[in-house]
């Protein structure tokens, strides 16, 4: 039986355009760690109405938001055993970089931190989903290469979720966060790709 709903999840997968290969399928973890920055943390709306708390409601499982404001994935990383791994996660969705964006860090310093938040979050046993903010005004500096570290570490890829979102004024609390409405749509985009897994 597992291994016919692990086959069943590799075919979904191949029809969501993900990578089939997605590590600790088999995860005996009992949490979903949200972890990341402000967008996480859910900057900009009331109490409940952040991403992690609204994706809680869609599924059965318990949603713990480890969002810091003003993290980059440096700051991530130090903090992830506190934070994260003691939660015994099942899943950890990883949302990072815009601080490190604005921060003008080196694109080869936000890399070689997302692989080892990735390799951490899978050397504890869990599912590394990790998803990506369009950043940048003339090219997008991050997606290709965290949907590489994505693909070649087995981790889960959710492109661009808050596509739309900064360019409609119902949708965002400022220039940079999203508003109670921005992150419900963002909940349903991260739902939608982790559901399969789960």
């Amino acid at each position: 039986m597992n291994n016919a709903r692990h086959a069943i999840i590799l075919l979904l997968l191949v029809l969501l355009g993900c990578s089939p290969r997605v590590a600790n399928l088999d995860s005996t973890g009992k949490t979903i760690v949200c972890f990341g920055d402000s967008i996480t943390a859910g900057f900009g709306a009331e109490s409940g109405a952040d991403y992690p708390s609204l994706l809680s409601r869609m599924g059965s499982w318990p949603v713990i938001n480890a969002g810091v404001a003003g993290d980059t994935t440096a700051d991530a990383l130090k903090r992830i055993e506190e934070d994260v791994l003691v939660h015994e996660p099942r899943m950890v969705i990883i949302l990072l970089g815009g601080n490190d964006f604005f921060r003008k860090v080196p694109q080869a310093e936000t890399s070689a931190n997302m692989e080892g938040i990735v390799a951490q979050v899978q050397g504890h046993g869990a599912i590394a989903v990790v998803a990506a903010v369009k950043i940048g005004l003339l090219q997008d500096i991050y997606t290709k290469e965290f949907k590489r570290i994505a693909r070649e570490k087995g981790a889960l890829f959710v492109p661009n979720i808050m596509k739309g979102i900064l360019t409609d004024p119902k949708l965002k609390y400022d220039q940079i966060h999203p508003n109670a409405a921005g992150y419900r749509l963002i909940a349903e985009r991260v739902y939608k790709a982790i559901e399969p897994l789960l």
